[in-house]
Formats: C-alpha cells, structure tokens, sequence
C-alpha cells in the first residue's frame, strides 16, 4: 500500500512538473516552427516530436483519471519517440530569427519574442523529456506490464488531436497565393460557410455521441476536448513568436485577455472542476462569444486568416468548436441547468474583463511602441497600412471599434492611448446584449421542445390507447365467436 500511494503521489507531482515545462516551452519559437518547415528539420524528427507530445494528453488522462487505455498507450508508445526526439534534434535549438536580411521591425520582434535563451530552452526541453519518461515507468509500476490490444484502438485518435496544425503549410507557399484567390477565408465566402457548418455539426454529432453513454464516460470525453483545447490554444504561443497568428506577431497576444482566450480556461475547468459558476460563465458568456465569432470573424481587412487550410485558419475552427461545444454540452447534457439567477455572477465577470483588457491593451501598446532595437522603434496602426508594422493587442475590442458606430466621447489616456469610456459602455452593452440574445434562443428552444415531447407523448398514449382499445375488441369479437359456436 505504502509503494503504490509513493508511486501515485510522484506519478502526479511528475506529470504536474512535465506538463508545467512543456507549457514554458510553447514560448519558445522552435517548439512549432519545425512542422511546416519537416524538410529543413527532418521527417523523423519532426514526427518524434509531434508524437511525443500525445504524451500532453495521455498521462493527464492515465495519472489522474486512471484511464487504462492511456496508461497502455504511454507506456508502449511514448517512450521511444521521446528518446529518438532526444537524439536527432539537429539544428532545433539553433532556430532564430534575429538575421542579418531581417527588417528592422522584425529584429525588434524576434528581441521582444526570443527572451529564452538557449542554454534554458535546451535543459528544459532534456527536462521535459526525463519526465515524460520517468512517469511511462512509473505507470508500469503502477499497473503493471499487461497491456490490453483494445486500448490501441484509441492511439490513433490521440495522434490526430495534438496534430500540428501548420504541417499541411509544408504543401504550400501562402506568399505566392493572391489576396483575392478563391482560396482566401474572408466574411461570407464559402470556407465562412463550411466553418459555421463545421462548428453545428461538430457540437450536434458530439452531444448524440455522448447521449449514449452514462454520466461518468461523458465527463471522462469532455475531460478529454479540454485538455486537446488547452494544449492546441497553447501551441499558438510558439506560432506567435516564430509565423504569427492572424495579424499578431508578438508575444504579448498570448495573454489571454481575449473574450474566447479567457473562455478556453473558463470552459475547460468547468468540466474539470464541475464549478457552477464556471459552468454559467462559460455558457452564458463564453458560448456567445464563440458562436457570434462564426457568424462573422470581423472586418476584413483587420484580419488575415490565410487560405481555408492554414494555421490562422484551422487553430481558429477546432479550438472555437471545442471551445463552443465545451459551453454547451454540459448544458445539453444536463451535467449543469443553467438558471437565470446564474447570470449575475459572468455579468459582473465580463465587466471586469473589460476593465482589465483595456489597461493591459494601454500598457502594451505603449510599451511596444517605445521599446527600442538597433535605433528602431515600432509603429501601431491599421493592419496593412503603409509604414505600419503591427496592430494594436486590442484586448477584447477595447482598441479598435469593430461596431459600424462611433462612440468618440468621454476620453482618457492609459499609458500613450486614449480610449473612449463611451466606447467601451456601448462594447459592453453590446456583448451583453449577444449573451441574452444566445441566452433566449436556449430558452425558446427548450420550450419549443417540451412542446414536441408532449405532444409526442400524448400522441403515443393515443395510440396504444387505439391499439390496446382494438385488441379489446379483437378478443371479445373471438370470445363471441366461441360462444356462438
């Protein structure tokens, strides 16, 4: 008993450890640059290094939930890619930005971005991967060398859900593609379309999945969607520093100051934890804010998602499905009832989010743009114009007005930007307003539902009433016809 509670207590003090390292190491930029460069850094590495990190999602599940299947996976699947990751590295850790034919801008970027230095990124990574290690032989102690054939089933799936989204960027150049190729994602084309589509029919198909199941294996697979959103939302941070995401190229547009970034965590405790007030936040709050992002992902021209099947664009539909379906499911699979009384505590949460994104926008902004690198200091702006060389973080819109009204009054200066405090009232009425809106169309579907249901049911009781009332008659016409005999 003393070895297997010592094995259980250092199973999770080392796979919280690995977890913790392999999250600092997203914000390095070699930790995704590699998948859409497998030419330059080689097929075996960069394959070694994708699977290794199915370790992300499996020990959490084997250690904490004591998932056998995973626990079979990671013992006979993790460690040989993790120890061929530790031997071919080739040139991973030499992966820079900072060269002689950068821009001026970009120098001052990979500055800002590269704050790892080497010698920590190499021992982190040696870390990491010791304790991925470490905890594969821990889990033989703790289960033992049987492993069932049913559980590989499942290493597949594993495989898909931590893909490097970028990879298939090693079958095309973005930069040859025209702004106004059919390939483009922009509002209202037929890639808008198929992700709406996308994001319906991922959050119908895994509520009749999960309606097959009891309780306990529903919240086992929405575990699950957590923790492949967590470790998908955070290979962002390394894109960030290495291609960019969208029009942001920097660090600082990791901070999860977002609407759907907070949510990511929101929604992810939520199942985790079973909080009902994570639960209301994340429904009432966060599933708006997923599902108006499909409806429309913003201007046009503040936005540059690439072609349907780059990163910008791929990161963007699956972790908004996931994040989406993680809002409603519990709701839908009645894990937690949603009541209007539950509102009060997200308003006052979205409230301070508000607050907190603006002062982080100011103090951001201000910072970039007196931060300088070589005698070059950036510029702030619209996206693409001339002698610009980034956007604002704009924190949860609180810098740059996607309404088609402008609320120009009541100014105030945090840092060297002004905002305007009528703007952000109206932002926020706005928001609230899209949360009520998303809040009655649950309340209208419900009602429409208990509607068909008793409608249904007393149908039904009709007819078995019809049927039992026939077989009545049946039986009595044949008793009569005995009788007649």
């Amino acid at each position: 008993m003393k070895l297997k509670k010592a094995t259980n207590t250092a199973l999770q003090v080392c796979t919280g450890l690995y977890l913790a390292i392999s999250l600092i190491l997203t914000f390095t930029v070699s930790d995704y640059y590699i998948f859409n460069r497998i030419s330059e850094f080689g097929l075996f590495f960069s394959i070694s290094h994708w699977f290794k990190k199915c370790g992300l999602l499996l020990l959490p599940l084997a250690v904490w939930y004591k998932k056998k299947c995973c626990s079979d996976i990671a013992k006979y699947f993790l460690p040989l890619f993790t120890v061929l990751s530790c031997c071919i590295f080739g040139s991973f850790f030499d992966i820079t930005l900072m060269t002689e034919t950068a821009t001026p801008a970009e120098k001052v970027f990979a500055s800002i971005n590269e704050f790892m230095p080497k010698a920590a990124n190499m021992s982190l990574y040696f870390i990491a991967a010791a304790l991925e290690l470490i905890c594969c032989a821990m889990l033989f102690v703790r289960d033992g060398w049987k492993a069932g054939a049913k559980s590989f089933i499942y290493l597949p799936f594993a495989i898909a859900a931590i893909m490097p989204l970028n990879i298939f960027e090693n079958f095309f150049d973005i930069n040859s593609i025209p702004q106004d190729s059919f390939l483009r994602f922009k509002n209202f084309t037929v890639w808008h379309f198929l992700a709406l589509t996308a994001l319906i029919g991922f959050t119908v198909g895994c509520y009749f999945l999960l309606k097959r199941f009891n309780r306990t294996k529903q919240q086992e697979f929405l575990i699950a969607g957590a923790i492949v959103l967590l470790v998908q939302y955070h290979s962002k941070d390394s894109m960030l520093l290495g291609d960019g995401y969208n029009v942001y190229n920097n660090v600082f547009a990791a901070l999860p100051l977002f609407i759907c970034n907070i949510g990511v965590y929101i929604s992810s405790l939520s199942v985790i934890l079973k909080k009902r007030f994570l639960y209301s936040t994340s429904f009432f709050v966060h599933a708006a804010g997923a599902l108006t992002v499909f409806i429309y992902f913003g201007k046009d021209e503040m936005s540059n998602y690439g072609i349907f099947c780059s990163y910008s664009i791929l990161y963007f539909c699956l972790t908004h499905c996931l994040l989406f379906g993680l809002c409603v499911l519990p709701t839908a699979l009645g894990h937690y009832k949603f009541k209007l009384k539950d509102c009060i505590f997200p308003l006052v949460y979205y409230c301070c989010v508000i607050i907190v994104a603006t002062v982080a926008s100011g103090l951001v902004s201000t910072f970039l743009t007196t931060y300088s690198y070589g005698g070059y200091t950036l510029t702030l702006g619209d996206y693409g114009a001339p002698g610009v060389d980034m956007s604002p973080p704009n924190f949860a819109f609180t810098q740059v007005n996607p309404l088609p009204i402008a609320f120009n009054y009541i100014p105030f200066r945090i840092g060297n930007y002004r905002f305007y405090l009528s703007y952000l009232i109206a932002l926020y009425i706005v928001y609230v307003g899209l949360f009520w809106t998303f809040t009655g169309g649950y309340y209208a579907f419900i009602t429409v539902r208990l509607r068909i249901i008793s409608r249904s049911a007393a149908t039904e009781t009709l007819t078995q009433a019809v049927r039992e009332a026939a077989q009545e008659a049946a039986a009595t016409e044949a008793e009569d016809g005995k009788n007649d005999d």
